[in-house]
């Protein structure tokens, strides 16, 4: 009898919500849009060295060595997808759930199986459209290593597991701003009834915004990561500065992450 091998790994899971009612609508042009996002959300799984280990439905189940690359590239995926959904009419947005786990997975072949793939599929089906939903044990390792926020969600209970499981949303990228199904209308102009003095910062932090929903997940998330130090330098005291040296790796990020102008 062949001995099951086991490992510890990260876990998780993607599916594409509403999936058969845009099948339904076009069949053809949904399967595109699928290959299109698999191939994108291939490419960022390769950069945070995870392994696509099965594309079965509509359904996308990656594995990684480190939880904090798996969440890493969860919002990656969700800021890509954001993007090109942000370029389509909103009927034809294909729009991903994202659940993450750390447990233990039995391995055969290039195949993993187990309870802790099962938690993974189960919070994916708890996350918001657009969203990210992990377990608290991926809470515990990544809570102090990511400059991301996290709202507690409750235990949720899953099949097999007698256990129920604790669960967090992961807030990044602007609370999944931009990739829900339909966009929420944006102002051009301050409101008449705005106070005067206050319309030079009404239409500045517009454009400000606008700029913002215009860059790349990674623009944005290094963005927040200076903005989560510099705001812990200015509560500890501004007497020293010591918030850029942390902030090093996100200023990278923006000299070389590649900028955009917005349109708007």
């Amino acid at each position: 009898m062949t001995r099951v091998k086991r490992r510890l790994a990260a876990i998780l899971c993607a599916d594409v919500v509403q999936y058969s009612r845009l099948m339904e609508r076009d069949e053809d042009g949904t399967l595109d849009r699928l290959r299109g996002y698999r191939a994108a959300i291939g490419g960022l799984v390769a950069a945070r060295e995870g392994r696509i280990v099965n594309t079965w439905g509509d359904a996308v189940i990656v594995e990684f060595a480190s939880v904090v690359e798996a969440v890493r590239c969860a919002a990656e995926i969700q800021g890509e997808l954001a993007e090109r959904n942000a370029a389509l009419p909103p009927a034809e947005r294909m729009v991903f759930r994202i659940g993450i786990n750390l447990g233990d997975v039995m391995v055969e072949g290039d195949d993993i199986y187990g309870d802790g793939v099962n938690i993974a599929a189960r919070l994916q089906q708890v996350a918001e459209p657009g969203g990210i939903v992990i377990s608290g044990p991926v809470h515990d390792q990544v809570k102090s290593r990511l400059a991301m926020g996290f709202d507690a969600l409750g235990a949720q209970t899953v099949k097999n597991i007698s256990d129920p499981v604790a669960t967090y949303k992961v807030r990044v990228g602007g609370d999944n701003a931009g990739a829900q199904l339909v966009p929420a209308p944006v102002s051009d102009g301050p409101s008449p009834q705005e106070p005067a003095a206050r319309r030079p910062f009404g239409v500045a932090l517009h454009g400000f915004a606008a700029w913002y929903r215009a860059q790349p997940g990674r623009i944005r998330m290094a963005l927040g990561g200076i903005g989560f130090f510099f705001l812990l330098n200015a509560m500890t005291g501004l007497g020293t500065l010591w918030f850029q040296w942390p902030s090093l790796p996100f200023l990278a990020i923006l000299l070389f992450g590649g900028w955009r102008r917005s349109d708007r």
